[in-house]
């Protein structure tokens, strides 16, 4: 894998991030399309670069959140009422 294929599949996850589309599995077609799927070493190689993206992207998604997983945080802890009910929605959003 080149710097320029791991630059290639940074942008293409900042892209589908915040889109209602699949996130990982854009970086796996395009990680197979760039031929990063072979051979084993390669292919785990890239495995890991996609684990470390999703990561940041989680990071960048409860940075922008953090006050309302703060406040669930709270309200799972008791010491907040909304913050319990909107854990609780979103628990109930998942269910379906």
């Amino acid at each position: 894998m080149t710097i320029l294929d791991a630059i290639i599949l940074g942008i293409v996850e900042g892209i589908t991030e915040y889109l209602p589309v699949s996130s990982t599995g854009h970086l796996v077609l395009l990680a197979s399309l760039l031929g990063l799927d072979q051979p084993p070493q390669v292919k785990e190689a890239t495995d890991d670069l996609l684990i470390v993206i999703q990561g940041g992207a989680i990071l960048a998604v409860l940075g922008l959140y953090r006050r309302p997983v703060a406040r669930m945080c709270l309200g799972i802890a008791g010491k907040d009422r909304q913050g319990l009910q909107l854990a609780r929605n979103i628990v109930i959003a998942f269910l379906p």
